[in-house]
């Protein structure tokens, strides 16, 4: 699924979908823009939605709709974006150049990560096991 004017594309990731740059976005550029209706923190704590954005004491936005693309950008504890609030308005920065093809990532803070990724294990790119030569169980030899 292609959005955002040629920019990104949402696509499979280990953790579900993520969002992809699909040309070099330079360091510093805006990327996209957090959106969604207006829902206060009160009743956020009883729902059971996982694209909620706190952006004060008192609001937060449930980035719920699929229109909002920016609900597919995943955690990382070492993220090439950044989640920068204004006002009323949550923007999606690149804290360094992300090259086309790479997934564009942020960090969701402490609080989202103790409630919820830290009991069920972090799988961000930095964080995730890889499998390669030097860490594979070794083949037992019949002698």
């Amino acid at each position: 699924m292609d959005q955002g004017g040629g920019l990104y594309a949402i696509k499979r990731t280990v953790t579900g979908l993520g969002l992809f740059a699909t040309k070099p976005i330079p360091k510093g550029k805006r990327i996209v823009e957090y959106t969604g209706p207006f829902i206060l923190n009160k009743d956020v704590e009883q729902s059971n939605g996982k694209y909620f954005f706190g952006i004060n004491s008192k609001w937060s936005i449930d980035g719920s709709p699929r229109t909002n693309i920016a609900r597919y950008i995943n955690h990382s504890c070492k993220p090439n974006a950044e989640a920068i609030i204004s006002g009323r308005s949550v923007w999606i920065w690149a804290r360094k150049k992300i090259k086309a093809g790479e997934e564009i990532t942020y960090d969701y803070g402490r609080e989202y990560f103790e409630g919820v990724i830290e009991s069920l294990g972090c799988r961000c790119r930095k964080c995730r096991p890889t499998r390669n030569k030097s860490n594979r169980p070794r083949e037992r030899r019949s002698k």
